[in-house]
């Protein structure tokens, strides 16, 4: 591969874009330059030639001097911040931060900046370098400046330093929500059963916190997305997992028989169904939710709905004006005409006017989502809970989507994010997401990205945030380019971190960071400064530092004690099938293995065996337990007892012996990713009362009660 042009290398430095990284075995790899043309494309920035490269160039320079202050200034408390300011030569500047709670500060100080100024048109423009006092509090304020006649401000945010821990040991039990239906649900698993089951596991086995898939909405018409990593908004809420008999108004439904008949047909019909059917219950469950809507409401009702309506804004209405134009015109927005394809455009406001009950009754959904997601957490903390429900954040969102087009303008187009080849998934992954442009994040001061966590971590005790670090670097793949031909573009790990501190802080949440996968050493070690948690998977948990040179197991006393640790994840079979191979077998079947499946799968036994045999060492597993997988999978989450991690979890997939897997990463429609309902060893469904009398899950719930407090 030839070197790239000089101009084309710095321009991809000035905008973060990578011109080669270390892959996960350690190789140095170039990045195409047809790869770092269509990724600097995304970011706007014309590329092709060396005439486009220098007129960039010079336009970032430009673009930079042009402006008075930065489009964002990141803090910490106990910390000074330094920042920039372009004025006139030789004018006088005059500097003040208004805080949140409305008072003044003045007390910045300059420091020295010797950097020559810049001739912008005729204008000589001087820099000079500012300094905050540390002791700002924490929260968003802004900066004020006076110079050149005229007045600027820009935002500057104080996060907190590092965000505290929860106190003591915790364990958790992780579920995807869809697959655990009850007897009263509606073909599927709702923010009723969500609460069941934090009760149970609380109050039977005293687990602090219960973490969920992600909850965010999917288009509200046929066919659903199954993923709940390919949501249509992640700023709002997938009404599937609304209980209809949850809602006040229900109990003043006319011919509440009938409603009572539909979710007994659907069900009937869930019972008979290999699949979670999402199209089948959202059907049954919007219209019982129509006729819920229709209830005229008390007056206390109508102040809460109209409180609410305020508080989520035009976020709000775009997103229930979307939902009412998937239904009429389909999910995907670049289908739509033209006029429709943007949410400032005059057609979309004479739309939701025309359709204002249509729009309303999405907004109304939300409504109802906030309260039950509300009670929910409120019934876990009550149960004994010192977290509550743990929500998941997904990276990103479908392009065609309700954030991508009430977003559009804060996206990169022509890219999609992903994953480049790693040992787990040998030829990359491509999510199909389009990523944030971290220029125009900044821009408009990380607002849209504020938004998003605020409203994660509005009924929950903790967060955990998919592929973290896509905060720092962010795999983008051009269009119609396979995984591997992309390159990494960074963001400002500072203000994006940052803001989910700030935001975790004021709603006391703990944050955990799926860090698994290709990661640089120096992002672990900004986590834990930051205060938040880590992930570690026991298969993946590797001694590569010490006498073992084949990465052997890692002790479990050199575990990260800030850390969430499981024995297996959503992309993993259960532990049963994964001991017995299937994640090496489904991937063979599925053309997704790029040696021999009896290579892959000699080395994965040889990976158990020392597992194994770890587990013989610390007196967890004898000889005659080692053909016995439930003593085996017990074994496994009683060595998550030893580590020092603070936070322990265990699937409910494993509890109940599960056997199929809930996603193979690579697959689409090859594989039923995300519709496996849940079952026992046999592969006989169960419901939720299944699982509260369920041996082996009373067995593994003691388990996890007595590794986080071994004298129970």
């Amino acid at each position: 591969m030839t070197e790239p042009a000089a101009s084309l290398v710095e321009l991809a430095r000035r905008y973060g874009v990578a011109t080669d990284y270390e892959d996960w075995a350690g190789r140095r790899i170039a990045v195409a330059e047809s790869t770092l043309i269509s990724v600097l494309a995304a970011l706007g920035v014309p590329a092709a030639t060396e005439a486009d490269r220098s007129a960039a160039l010079t336009a970032h320079d430009r673009e930079y001097w042009s402006r008075h202050l930065p489009p964002t200034i990141i803090g910490r408390t106990g910390s000074t911040s330094t920042f920039w300011v372009h004025v006139t030569h030789g004018a006088p500047v005059s500097l003040r931060v208004h805080l949140e709670d409305g008072s003044v500060r003045t007390d910045l100080r300059q420091l020295e900046n010797n950097r020559p100024p810049y001739d912008l048109g005729g204008r000589l423009v001087g820099e000079a370098t500012f300094e905050t006092p540390a002791d700002l509090p924490i929260g968003y304020h802004r900066l004020e400046l006076d110079a050149d006649s005229q007045a600027f401000s820009t935002p500057l945010f104080v996060s907190p330093a590092s965000l505290q821990p929860p106190s003591g040991r915790q364990w958790g039990l992780a579920t995807q929500l869809y697959s655990v239906r009850s007897e009263r649900s509606w073909g599927i698993g709702d923010l009723t059963d969500l609460t069941d089951l934090a009760v149970w596991s609380a109050a039977r086995h005293a687990a602090g916190y219960i973490l969920v898939n992600p909850l965010h909405a999917a288009a509200p018409v046929a066919p659903m997305e199954p993923s709940p990593y390919l949501p249509t908004s992640r700023r709002f809420v997938n009404p599937i997992y609304l209980r209809v008999e949850a809602i006040p108004e229900y109990a003043y439904v006319r011919r509440r028989n009938r409603l009572r008949k539909l979710r007994e047909g659907v069900q009937s019909r869930a019972d008979r169904a290999d699949q979670v059917d999402r199209d089948a219950a959202w059907k049954v469950k919007r219209s019982a939710l129509e006729a819920v809507y229709e209830v005229p409401r008390s007056g206390g009702r109508e102040l809460a709905y109209a409180a609410f309506r305020e508080r989520d804004g035009a976020s709000l209405d775009d997103f229930a004006t979307w939902c009412a134009l998937a239904e009429r015109h389909g999910a995907d927005w670049h289908r739509w005409p033209r006029e429709l394809q943007h949410p400032a455009g005059e057609a979309v406001a004479a739309f939701a006017a025309e359709n204002a009950d249509a729009v309303d009754f999405h907004r109304w959904l939300q409504w109802q989502l906030d309260d039950q997601l509300t009670a929910a957490q409120a019934t876990a903390l009550q149960t004994g809970m010192s977290l509550g429900i743990m929500h998941d954040l997904a990276v990103g969102v479908d392009p065609n989507g309700a954030d991508s087009w009430a977003l559009q303008d804060v996206l990169a187009l022509g890219v999609t994010a992903g994953a480049p080849p790693d040992e787990f998934n040998q030829l990359g992954q491509d999510w199909s997401q389009p990523p944030w442009g971290p220029d125009q994040l900044e821009k408009l001061a990380y607002e849209p990205f504020r938004a998003l966590v605020n409203a994660v971590l509005r009924h929950a005790g903790g967060v955990r945030i998919d592929h973290i670090i896509g905060l720092f670097r962010l795999w983008w793949i051009p269009n119609g380019a396979p995984p591997t031909e992309g390159t990494y573009v960074r963001y400002d790990h500072e203000a994006m971190i940052g803001i989910v501190a700030l935001e975790a802080h004021r709603a006391g949440a703990v944050v955990v960071g799926e860090d698994l996968g290709t990661v640089e050493p120096w992002v672990r070690d900004y986590l834990h400064e930051r205060g938040l948690f880590g992930t570690s998977i026991l298969w993946f948990e590797a001694d590569r530092d010490g006498d073992d040179a084949t990465g052997g197991p890692l002790p479990a006393e050199r575990w990260r004690e800030f850390c969430l640790s499981a024995v297996t994840t959503h992309d993993l079979p259960p532990t049963a099938a994964y001991l017995a191979g299937e994640h090496v077998r489904l991937r063979d079947e599925l053309g997704l293995l790029t040696r021999p499946a009896a290579e892959e799968l000699a080395d994965d036994r040889e990976q158990q065996n020392r597992w194994l045999d770890e587990l013989r060492r610390v007196g967890l597993l004898d000889d005659a337990e080692r053909s016995d997988t439930a003593e085996i999978v017990a074994a496994l989450h009683r060595y998550l007892g030893r580590t020092p991690s603070r936070l322990l979890s265990l699937s409910l997939t494993d509890a109940v012996g599960d056997m199929r897997t809930q996603n193979q990463p690579g697959t689409t429609d090859e594989y039923p990713n995300w519709r496996v309902p849940l079952a026992g060893p046999d592969g006989k469904k169960l419901l939720l009362e299944d699982v509260f009398a369920d041996a082996n899950a009373e067995r593994l719930g003691e388990v996890m009660r007595k590794a986080v407090r071994p004298q129970v």
